[in-house]
């Protein structure tokens, strides 16, 4: 990497950010709440707790269900979710893109709200799934937006706050740089809205994973 590269670390976000799976997540959060006989959340809400600890996200869609109940929707959702899996694809130009910016030097991370084992299964699925320096998962520290997922993949790659960029599609992931010190870069095509994104603290907001690529060329 060049001294002119602002960035040595880039963090990415998995559903929403690499893989176009915030629709699935969503649609398998509605069938798991109405398997259960609870409301079903609208697809904005169910969007919108992508990315979040399960404790929290529960919280948000079904603040009435007792917590003895969780593990029995979690595993609804879990099996919601694995029935469509395979159909789950990743955004154009990401696997091209990661080649990409490997060969640009930057180091490449991934802070997901997923489970560690969600994740490696998802890793094992992408040819460019062996390009990451380190990884963290939602159920190894504290979830998004709490800082430990962030500062753990940066005391394991020695990388500043000051040169690490966040990449997600959340408003979750642009708290999350925040509260680590770090910089974000929020895209529009996952499961939040540009409005939502808007809220938070960025560097920018990309519409596509080219964008991603094209700013990071100008600005990373």
């Amino acid at each position: 990497m060049t001294n002119a590269k602002q960035f040595d670390l880039l963090v990415f976000d998995w559903d929403g950010t690499l893989v176009d799976s915030a629709g699935h997540i969503a649609a398998s959060i509605q069938a798991a709440c109405a398997d259960l006989g609870l409301p079903v959340p609208s697809s904005e809400d169910a969007r919108h707790v992508i990315g979040l600890g399960m404790h929290d996200a529960l919280t948000y869609l079904v603040p009435q269900l007792e917590k003895e109940h969780y593990r029995e929707l979690a595993n609804r959702y879990r099996y919601h979710f694995l029935a469509g899996d395979d159909a789950v694809e990743i955004f154009p130009m990401v696997e091209e893109g990661m080649a990409r910016l490997d060969e640009m030097g930057y180091m490449l991370a991934v802070a997901t709200g997923k489970s560690r084992v969600g994740l490696d299964r998802a890793l094992g699925k992408v040819a460019f799934g062996t390009r990451f320096t380190a990884t963290r998962c939602g159920d190894e520290g504290f979830p998004k937006p709490h800082p430990d997922m962030l500062i753990h993949i940066m005391e394991v790659t020695g990388a500043s706050a000051s040169r690490t960029l966040m990449i997600g599609d959340t408003s979750h992931d642009l708290q999350l740089a925040a509260n680590a010190g770090a910089h974000a870069l929020a895209v529009s095509y996952g499961a939040h809205p540009p409005e939502t994104l808007g809220e938070h603290q960025s560097l920018g907001c990309v519409d596509s994973f080219s964008e991603v690529l094209e700013w990071l060329e100008e600005n990373g």
